[in-house]
């Protein structure tokens, strides 16, 4: 789909579900976006047919798998969610702990902010966190979005912090 300075955003596939398992169970991912229940190589596979890409097929869009060009190592995930209770999609993104720190999702983000304009004529995008998780709320800050209050989202444990793109 495109790269930044260091990173690669690209489509998930099948071939990804070792690293889908590995991301839907990292302690991060589970602590700030949700338990998945993703526990097999089986149940990530399932995850990428029905989630990943029926919102490819639905939407056009969905989450993204971020490597580092260097080597095409997985580090995390980017992209646009369309979700029930928003009016637009929101930009979504997780990054497996050990690579989190490094500016990977401010690159990744603002790329996918210019490809969504630029490919899909989406904006302004909305993002979404879990009210505690501070370090995504100020990412998003970063990004140019502001935060606007407090949402409930069918399907979300709780409100949610809501961010507009400015």
């Amino acid at each position: 789909m495109f790269e930044t300075e260091r990173l690669r955003i690209r489509r998930i596939t099948q071939d990804d579900a070792g690293f889908l398992l590995a991301m839907l169970t990292d302690p991060g991912f589970i602590a700030n976006i949700g338990d998945r229940g993703v526990r097999t190589i089986a149940d990530a596979e399932a995850y990428v047919r029905d989630r990943v890409l029926a919102s490819y097929a639905a939407h056009g869009f969905g989450m993204f798998r971020v490597s580092l060009k260097q080597n095409d190592e997985a580090v995390g995930l980017c992209g646009l969610v369309q979700r029930a209770g928003l009016d637009g999609p929101d930009l979504g993104f997780a990054y497996l702990e050990q690579h989190t720190g490094r500016g990977y999702g401010y690159e990744a983000g603002r790329g996918m902010m210019a490809w969504s304009r630029a490919s899909l004529e989406i904006g302004p995008l909305l993002a979404i966190t879990a009210p505690e998780n501070a370090v995504s709320a100020r990412l998003l800050v970063k990004l140019g979005f502001r935060e606007t209050g407090m949402i409930d989202i069918p399907g979300h444990d709780g409100p949610s912090r809501l961010f507009v793109e400015a």
